[in-house]
């Protein structure tokens, strides 16, 4: 699985924005999907997750941030609102044969950069 991320750019506190992660291949539907961001200096942490089980997010996202698919565009999503200038950082599409997001991805994606200014 080939995974392409972007969206990503430079916004103000407060704004919104909404990643897009297109997968090659025609199998997208059997995997579960992810987002993780790396900020600078720091490692690199989960995000959230979509699978046939449900949705996972990290705390310091949950009620800001929402995950989706869409299984015919071979695509997947990640709605940013309220966003903080902690958010900066590195954001990267993965792919896991199993939703235990707590084991590393299968695949990645390239990173695309979120900028959020105060």
């Amino acid at each position: 699985v080939q995974l392409q991320a972007s969206g990503g750019g430079l916004v103000q506190a407060g704004d919104s924005l909404r990643l897009s992660c297109v997968a090659s291949g025609r199998t997208f539907r059997n995997y579960s999907m992810g987002w993780f961001r790396q900020a600078p200096g720091k490692e690199r942490e989960f995000v959230a997750a979509i699978s046939w089980s449900g949705k996972m997010y990290a705390d310091s996202v949950e009620g800001r941030f929402t995950i989706s698919r869409d299984n015919a565009k071979n695509t997947v999503y990640l709605e940013m609102n309220s966003l903080k200038p902690e958010d900066t950082a590195n954001y990267y599409c993965a792919a896991r044969r199993t939703p235990f997001w707590k084991s590393p991805p299968d695949f990645w994606g390239q990173g695309t950069l979120v900028t959020v200014s105060s």
